[in-house]
């Protein structure tokens, strides 16, 4: 796949999140073979303003690429010189432009979903910023406003007319949020008008349901979002299922491994306190399913200390480890029990 010159691995995007698509979790999706990453949704007038806490949601690596730089706002100006800043600095390889966000905080600052029910206005917006950057630009849109708004057709043929260079539909209105099922034949709707790239979003949640997608649209790529919540590995299984292999399930071990990598990652990037607590989300997600999991997070959810979280995590796997022995080993003796009264 690629968005203008900008050529990708494979179509498998990360999507946006806010306070979770963070350097430490796109470099472990990227592992499992996501080909493009999104950034954490910043404020547009906060990077042209220089503020430190906004620009520093965007720090990356050198193994964090291909990126794009989500940003949000409804100032044309201020959204293009915030994608300016964004490519002199090398900041990403691409910038998109939120047009979806449907949480009240943005709405009221007239950005993100809002911006749904301003065509005008998003033409400006992508006319200028297309106008002030060479790199990539793309745009994030939803169904539209409510069920009785429904214009993501026009939108999308909006961006693709002022230079935008793939849009990414998720198609649930604004006043769903993200309840209910998205609906695909949105995505059809706009893949089939628009000559640029059109991404799927929405109601990934297994790797079969990506193979769906394309089946079902035609789009481009598959955007990924909350099902990668505590699951990196349904990337590697989603280009798995695209290639007709079978499934590759996290043992017990790559589990343990990647959660602990996972936490060194955090705390070398927001320092040991901070790097905890922000982690301590993705121990939830990671842990959740698993056998004694309510217990484990109910304690993990207080735990301070990057060696005092180790250690917690290890003695849980050690647990989940010798019960999972334990199960085999009762398993093989009703097998073996089951052989011998056949044979009798």
């Amino acid at each position: 796949m690629k968005i203008a010159a900008l050529a990708l691995s494979n179509n498998l995007i990360l999507a946006p999140l806010a306070g979770i698509s963070d350097l430490p979790f796109r470099t472990i999706v990227r592992r499992f073979g996501c080909g493009l990453c999104y950034s954490e949704m910043v404020s547009a007038d906060g990077i042209v303003r220089g503020q430190k806490k906004t620009l520093d949601i965007l720090r990356s690596g050198s193994g964090d690429r291909p990126l794009i730089a989500q940003v949000f706002g409804s100032d044309p100006g201020v959204l293009a010189a915030a994608a300016q800043i964004i490519e002199e600095r090398g900041l990403a390889d691409a910038v998109d432009i939120n047009m979806g966000c449907p949480v009240k905080p943005v709405i009221r600052r007239g950005a993100g979903a809002a911006l749904m029910r301003e065509p005008g206005r998003v033409r400006l917006i992508v006319r200028e910023a297309r106008g002030s950057i060479r790199i990539p630009l793309t745009v994030k849109i939803r169904s539209g406003w409510s069920p009785k708004e429904k214009n993501a057709l026009e939108i999308a043929r909006i961006a693709e007319e002022e230079g935008a260079d793939a849009v990414a539909v998720h198609p649930r209105t604004a006043s769903q949020g993200f309840g209910g099922r998205s609906d695909w034949s949105v995505i059809a709707e706009v893949k089939a008008a628009l000559r640029i790239p059109v991404i799927g979003n929405g109601d990934v949640e297994a790797p079969e349901d990506a193979s769906a997608l394309l089946a079902q649209t035609g789009c481009d790529g598959i955007m990924i979002g909350r099902a990668a919540l505590g699951n990196p590995w349904i990337f590697r299984n989603a280009l798995r299922h695209l290639a007709g292999e079978g499934i590759e399930r996290a043992n017990l071990e790559e589990k343990r491994r990647i959660i602990a990598e996972h936490l060194e990652m955090s705390v070398g990037r927001y320092g040991e306190l901070t790097g905890v607590k922000n982690f301590r989300k993705h121990l939830f997600w990671y842990t959740k399913g698993l056998r004694g999991s309510a217990v484990f997070r109910k304690g993990a959810g207080t735990i301070t200390g990057t060696d005092n979280v180790l250690a917690e995590i290890s003695a849980y796997f050690d647990m989940l480890a010798a019960g999972a022995a334990e199960e085999k080993k009762q398993l093989d003796f009703l097998e073996n029990l089951n052989i011998s009264f056949n044979q009798s």
